[in-house]
């Protein structure tokens, strides 16, 4: 993207599976950049939260009104010219697509780690409704980011502020400024 059309806002959304570290990056993302957060989670309505919650996977047509919820979301914000990290699975291309139709803005971070290290991660955490018997699910439908998308692969198995630089330094490399704090944050 040449510097004269790049977009005036970032749309940074941290996608992987279930259990990838995506909130943990987001928060690193949020507290050094001061922009506005979504969890992803939260735009599901509540029939998907049970179907997960209830051990089975969501299917296409249980993640297309909740997509184009965030892709709302998204816009609202490009619009007012303010810049954001999101957290979504965004496990397929038409997924990210559908994110990104229409916003220049969306900026995809992929987190990634080893299966064992994930269900780990899944088994032990709480107050969460994903179960970690899900995972195989989420791995088979996830389709990676491929390079004519905007983003960066990184992995979560790292310490989280470590993780945070190199995607920061990464959206520095392909976005220039739109990488820096919001003003209000400095």
């Amino acid at each position: 993207m040449a510097a004269d059309d790049s977009p005036r806002t970032t749309s940074i959304v941290v996608m992987g599976v279930s259990g990838s570290g995506k909130s943990t990056v987001a928060a690193g993302l949020v507290d050094r950049l001061g922009w506005d957060f979504a969890e992803g989670d939260e735009f599901h309505p509540p029939a998907n939260v049970e179907k997960m919650r209830s051990g089975r996977p969501l299917d296409d047509e249980d993640r297309w009104p909740w997509l184009r919820r965030l892709a709302g979301w998204i816009g609202e914000h490009e619009q007012a010219g303010r810049s954001v990290v999101v957290t979504c699975s965004a496990l397929r291309r038409s997924y990210r697509d559908l994110l990104r139709d229409g916003h220049p803005s969306v900026w995809f971070a992929h987190v990634t780690a080893d299966a064992d290290l994930i269900r780990d991660r899944m088994e032990r955490r709480t107050g969460h409704y994903m179960p970690a018997s899900l995972l195989d699910s989420q791995l088979a439908a996830l389709e990676p980011l491929q390079p004519d998308e905007p983003g960066a692969s990184i992995s979560g198995a790292g310490q989280p502020d470590q993780v945070v630089a190199e995607l920061l330094s990464t959206l520095e490399k392909e976005r220039g400024s739109a990488a820096r704090p919001s003003p209000e944050r400095g």
